[in-house]
């Protein structure tokens, strides 16, 4: 019986599966105290602050060392990622929790060119079809006045903002499917906010909000559900190919309509449902048309 549920639903994609559903909880932790005047730059410190223990933690458990092999590329690493992540915050904190989460995970097409460039991997047909398809939803989402003379009240600015932060995302995943030749996985995550604390820090300036209890409660859970979601994360990308594992964590979407109508009372626009729907359907070709083609050979786990 678990061969079988192994065969359908690789081990790569059980991953991602439970890293969209700790990055949607961290996002809706985050939107939530960003309501209460917290700056993206201190959410992103205490983030980093709580990932950096428990990584630590987790590295000295395996008895190995902190800095890794690859120490300029783990750096890298977790200067991109912190770049990413900065814009994630702010696109997160000024559109809805939906439509947020929509425009980070257009970075499966970034990262499905970069592992063409870098990596060496071929991009498959269902993987083509899921990029078209994404575009195109995203398309409809962001500007529905394309379709039908309707209107959009996305601000385009924090659209752009979420655009450069997936593609940040898409360099720094690319750059873990290579670090796992080498890195342990507890290394790579350590490397994120080691590098993202002290950048957050020196950009908080003079804007420091001291945080109730509450409040630092929910700042707190941000770093633990990050944390469950970059675990997730880098075992995916060490079981699957960069360009097809990323794909499956558009289930995120899902996750943060569900988020985003319970805690918010945000309710997506029928563009939204559209574009939404149409990025799905891709990503769900990327995931299972391979083994439609070819149902004798099982994928990658």
């Amino acid at each position: 019986m678990s061969n079988t549920f192994g065969s359908i639903i690789p081990l790569g994609v059980r991953y991602m599966m439970l890293s969209a559903l700790g990055f949607a909880l961290m996002t809706a932790c985050v939107k939530y105290v960003s309501n209460y005047g917290i700056p993206v730059f201190e959410i992103v410190a205490a983030r980093a602050f709580v990932s950096l223990i428990i990584s630590y933690l987790d590295v000295k458990r395996k008895k190995i060392s902190v800095w890794g092999n690859n120490k300029p590329l783990l750096f890298a690493r977790g200067a991109v990622g912190t770049l990413a992540l900065m814009c994630v915050y702010y696109a997160v904190t000024t559109l809805p929790l939906a439509e947020a989460t929509i425009l980070q995970y257009v970075h499966p097409v970034f990262t499905a060119l970069l592992a063409v460039l870098f990596l060496k991997e071929k991009v498959q047909f269902s993987t083509a079809i899921c990029i078209a398809m994404s575009l195109l939803g995203l398309f409809v989402m962001v500007n529905p006045a394309a379709v039908e003379g309707a209107t959009s009240e996305l601000p385009m600015f924090s659209v752009m903002v979420a655009i450069i932060g997936a593609l940040g995302s898409s360099i720094a995943y690319v750059i873990v499917r290579k670090l796992s030749q080498t890195e342990d996985s507890s290394v790579i995550i350590f490397y994120f906010p080691l590098v993202a604390l002290p950048l957050s820090l020196l950009l908080i300036g003079d804007d420091l909000v001291i945080p109730d209890l509450y409040l630092t409660g929910l700042l707190v859970l941000v770093g633990i559900f990050t944390q469950v979601g970059q675990i997730g994360l880098t075992k995916a990308m060490q079981s699957q190919a960069a360009g097809k594992a990323s794909a499956y964590s558009y289930v995120q979407i899902i996750f943060s309509a569900i988020l985003g109508v319970v805690i918010f009372n945000e309710a997506p626009s029928v563009w939204t449902y559209l574009g939404g729907m149409l990025i799905v359907s891709g990503a769900l070709i990327n995931v299972f048309g391979q083994r439609l083609r070819n149902p004798l050979s099982p994928l990658r786990s």
